[in-house]
């Protein structure tokens, strides 16, 4: 493990403490018009989310109509259920289905709720995840941005983990919070993203990402601050 990653993971507790956590249980408001450009504005709204720790697995319940969505990396399936059971939509290996897609492709509701499903898992597991078999990581030169200066991490992901790119890059700043995420997210046509944590909020002893905008990024690695794509706020978070 590299000095980097080790004195983030220390911040939060520590290894052990991470290995020895079940599931996080959240209410999530997500925003933006991203929603309504994949043709899914329903995937607005309020979500009480619960992420497994241990696996690459969550669940999504939606406050207004009680809809269900359901991900496991292990099944490699997603479905979505109306409040009374009644299977709305599912896709098996869903990832395959987005082959070919790009920025402006409308996406099916079973697209827009795997995309939300595994990228709110890693904002949820993030960085425990980083220490998992097969993700590798390196510290690179340091970001300046506004004044301050941010340790940058590298981390590669295996295939065995659904990501939005399979490298991606994180900023943290001198009391190693994460403040910054770059990626590009390959459902989406690889567009590059900008990913920042606006807000932290303590639970369970370390600072928690509770608010979080993320904007395209240009060729220079600066963020298009203009608008805002998706947004999402975290309220009421317990880890078990």
């Amino acid at each position: 493990m590299n000095q980097l990653l080790s004195t983030v993971l220390q911040a939060q507790g520590g290894l052990s403490r991470w290995a020895n956590l079940r599931s996080l249980r959240t209410e999530i408001v997500y925003g933006g018009p991203f929603w309504s450009f994949k043709g899914r504005p329903e995937f607005a709204g309020v979500e009480i989310v619960e992420a497994d720790l241990q696996q690459q697995r969550i669940s999504s319940t939606n406050l207004t109509t009680g809809r269900v969505v359901d991900y496991s990396r292990e099944r490699d399936s997603i479905t979505i259920a109306a409040s009374d059971g009644t299977l709305l939509d599912a896709l098996d290996r869903p990832r395959a289905s987005f082959v070919g897609f790009g920025p402006e492709a409308q996406w099916s509701p079973a697209q827009a709720a795997y995309f939300r499903s595994y990228a709110t898992w890693h904002y949820l597991v993030e960085p425990y995840i980083f220490t998992w078999p097969g993700v590798e990581t390196h510290e690179l030169s340091p970001w300046d941005e506004n004044g301050e200066t941010w340790r940058v991490l590298k981390v590669d992901f295996p295939a065995s983990i659904d990501t939005q790119s399979e490298s991606q890059l994180y900023y943290f700043d001198e009391s190693s919070r994460l403040r910054r995420m770059d990626y590009q997210p390959m459902v989406n046509g690889h567009s590059p993203v900008a990913h920042y944590i606006t807000e932290h909020t303590k639970v369970a002893g370390w600072d928690m990402p509770t608010r979080r905008n993320i904007h395209l990024r240009h060729e220079d690695g600066t963020a298009d601050l203009s608008w805002t794509p998706i947004s999402l706020e975290l309220r009421n978070t317990a880890i078990f």
